[in-house]
């Protein structure tokens, strides 16, 4: 009973994080009227989540080895909560951005040693597979429902509800994670407290983020990459290694992240590309936007929770990814010629359907990239697989929504109406989109190992 408990705790956490960083779009507009946002400061409401979240990650799962999981994801509710009810308590943009800021403080924190945690609550393989695919849920439709629950809060409350809901649950998170998360020490200070590494990958994965989600300053990005590569080459040398560079040597862990990457660049494109199309050119509400993606949150729940475990245990992770990433590629390429004027039925109901997909990709790649990892690396593993979930995520919104800007602006500039050049620039992003998953796919073919395959393999040697 306490092992389930613990489950449930720790998707509650996951489905706050996840929530948190979709909750806000529908509700932008009237964030912006209230509390005075130029057009340009209303990015940083998901930029000053996005940034901390993104470059955090990785440090506060290696500090989950080595003083305790446990203790760094109480610590990071902690403070998420409390950023929480400071964000619904705004009353103009220094103050909102501040707490946007110390909520991706708080989420690094609590989302980096999940993994790691639950890995050890359930090692055996079947029981393990199925946590996995609970887990993911959270992950998988969480974004989806953080766009219905927005829209539902901004329209019948107000939208410092999409803030203060966070508080009643991060409070009883904490109050069950105290009781049933099992107690752990780490390997203490001395076995990796690689202070200097820390500021590297620290400075550079945040400078990387603020690169892609503002363009205009370059010069972030020759300084990410400068710092990025110290890291790597201080990996290689220091005694007490912040990320052992051995995690790598994994294909499953490399291969896993590299196609989680390409994965949620295209994914989490999607939620924010579609709301804005119904939005900007259909018309539609953000309580409607929210029901309007209702079926996507349903289908990607249904298959994480009921049907991921199933396939991953009759034919292996890999082939549950592989059938996940087609499915969500057939879902960008019917984008690509969604018409000005789209029916729902017709035009959208079918992509929500599709998009279902992503209830077996997400809890394969947790399950394929936590494979190749020790024990002894598990939080730092787990870390590494949020990390590259957030910039798989903030590259797809910020490349992809600045071609689709790009791409508006020629449109508009040849003539063509307001919805027809966001049309324009909107299918261009779903191609892209779908090119990306397409790249996903090939790394999911050509690294990715299930347990199924490396057994058959090893039949096969045996002979």
């Amino acid at each position: 009973m306490h092992r389930r408990t613990a489950l449930g705790v720790l998707s509650a956490a996951g489905l706050m994080t996840i929530l948190d960083g979709s909750i806000v779009t529908v509700a932008m507009p009237a964030i912006q009227q209230d509390v005075g946002f130029s057009p340009t400061g209303l990015s940083w409401m998901v930029n000053a989540y996005l940034i901390p979240f993104g470059g955090l990650l990785l440090l506060a799962g290696r500090l989950g080895d080595l003083i305790g999981r446990r203790v760094v994801f109480l610590t990071g509710n902690a403070v998420f909560t409390a950023a929480s009810l400071l964000a619904g308590l705004s009353t103009g943009p220094g103050m909102l951005i501040t707490a946007r800021f110390l909520q991706g403080v708080g989420s690094a924190m609590a989302s980096a040693v999940v993994l790691g945690i639950l890995v050890t609550i359930f090692t055996g393989a079947g029981e393990r597979g199925r946590a996995i695919a609970v887990f993911s849920f959270t992950g998988a439709a969480g974004a989806s429902i953080g766009q219905v629950l927005g829209g539902v809060l901004t329209d019948v409350l107000s939208w410092p509800w999409i803030f203060f809901i966070n508080v009643p649950i991060g409070l009883a998170t904490i109050l069950l994670a105290v009781r049933v998360l099992p107690r752990d020490r780490g390997l203490g200070w001395a076995a990796g407290a690689d202070v200097l590494g820390a500021a590297l990958v620290t400075a550079g994965l945040m400078l990387g983020i603020y690169t892609v989600v503002d363009s205009r300053h370059w010069w972030t990005g020759v300084a990410s990459v400068a710092l990025l590569a110290g890291f790597v080459a201080r990996q290689a040398t220091a005694a007490g290694p912040l990320m052992p560079l051995r995690i790598l040597r994994s294909r499953n862990v490399t291969g896993a992240n590299l196609a989680q990457m390409l994965a949620l660049s295209g994914m989490f494109a999607f939620q924010i590309l579609v709301a804005l199309h119904m939005q900007k050119v259909l018309g539609y509400t953000a309580l409607q936007t929210g029901l309007a993606m209702l079926p996507a949150a349903a289908g990607i729940g249904t298959v994480s929770l009921f049907v991921s475990a199933r396939v991953s245990a009759r034919f292996g992770e890999r082939a549950a990814l592989i059938a996940g990433l087609a499915l969500l590629i057939a879902a960008m390429s019917l984008l690509t010629r969604i018409p000005v004027r789209a029916g729902y039925v017709t035009d959208l109901l079918p992509v929500m359907l599709l998009i279902s997909g992503g209830g077996l990709v997400l809890p394969a790649l947790a399950a394929l990239g936590m494979s190749g990892a020790r024990d002894s690396d598990a939080g730092l593993a787990s870390g590494l697989f949020n990390t590259t979930q957030q910039v798989g995520m903030a590259i797809g919104v910020a490349v992809l929504s600045t071609l689709a800007a790009s791409r508006t602006e020629g449109l508009l500039a040849a003539g063509r109406s307001q919805a027809e050049a966001l049309t324009g620039g909107y299918r261009l992003a779903f191609a892209i989109s779908a090119g990306l998953l397409t790249l996903g796919l090939v790394v999911a073919v050509t690294v990715l190992r299930s347990r199924q395959d490396r057994l058959a393999a090893a039949s096969t040697s045996a002979r």
